[in-house]
């Protein structure tokens, strides 16, 4: 069975999507379609634009949604068993299976990402990457510090969790798991605490926008973050989008459930191959691809 996955920030590159635009006249519409939706020219930023202004937030969400879901809508042979994606890949799997147009998906990815942005301006936040320790051990630590924040926030593999909170309670975390044994406990270049508590301003301000677009049941189940459970129930899908915000990512969960329910195949599809050495941690025995 074929699991296609999507991947979320981080996988931005300078000139992703240009050789798409060049080759494909359904991709062209697509892009020219995002640069209306967006009010900006974004296509001139993903295939010229620096390092730098890929970086930004606003900029960063809708470029890796918009390079993933138009490799998806143009490969004649894209046909998901299951989907999932990773923290904002999850709403390219959705526009991927036809639970939402590409409109109303760029829209709610734009309004997030504006959302997210505002809310890390709030508190100084930021997130860590933790390397070599058990995720009780992490969880422990992480509940343990009482006077700041400071939660799991992305279980990518097994050996590397991704915390966040206020820029104090990572601190302390940092030091107290490499006391642990953490093999590196290193802070992230972001811009906040996104997966945690902090950035319940943006998931108040998101669920309105999720609310308010039109759903349809998708194609194929969706394997959601926030509970790593495939979902295909119109209300099921908004509330787990809504919570995905504020929750962990449980990228390691989900594709454990892929797998168990039958995924021998997973396909990454957008800028990148981040998703596959994820994969090739949790599940060595399947086969990986990428489009």
């Amino acid at each position: 069975m074929k699991a296609y996955i999507f991947p979320g920030q981080g996988s931005q590159f300078k000139g992703m999507g240009f050789d798409l635009y060049q080759s494909s006249d359904s991709a062209k519409v697509l892009f020219e379609k995002a640069n209306e939706i967006l009010g900006f020219e974004i296509t001139k930023i993903m295939f010229e634009g620096t390092d730098e202004e890929l970086k930004q937030t606003n900029v960063t969400q809708p470029a890796i949604f918009i390079h993933s879901v138009i490799l998806a809508k143009i490969n004649p042979v894209f046909s998901p068993n299951m989907v999932a994606g990773h923290s904002l890949g999850e709403f390219s799997a959705l526009v991927a299976a036809g639970a939402l147009s590409f409109e109303d998906g760029l829209s709610l990815v734009a309004k997030r990402a504006d959302a997210m942005q505002k809310a890390c301006q709030i508190r100084p936040s930021t997130m860590a990457a933790i390397l070599g320790l058990p995720d009780s051990v992490i969880e422990e630590v992480c509940a343990g510090i009482t006077d700041e924040i400071v939660v799991p926030a992305n279980y990518n593999c097994p050996g590397q969790v991704v915390i966040s909170g206020t820029v104090e309670g990572v601190e302390k975390a940092c030091e107290l798991l490499k006391a642990a044994g953490a093999k590196r406990a290193l802070i992230l270049p972001v811009g906040g605490a996104f997966h945690s508590p902090l950035m319940e301003p943006a998931r108040e301000e998101l669920a309105s926008a999720i609310h308010a677009a039109q759903f349809e049941p998708p194609i194929c189940p969706v394997y959601q973050n926030v509970n790593a459970k495939p979902a295909t129930e119109v209300s099921v899908i908004k509330d787990n989008l809504i919570s995905q915000l504020t929750a962990p990512v449980r990228w390691t969960q989900s594709v454990e459930q892929m797998v168990a329910d039958g995924a021998d195949t997973f396909i990454e599809c957008g800028p990148g191959k981040v998703l596959q050495g994820l994969v090739k941690k949790i599940a060595s025995q399947v086969e990986l691809q990428s489009i």
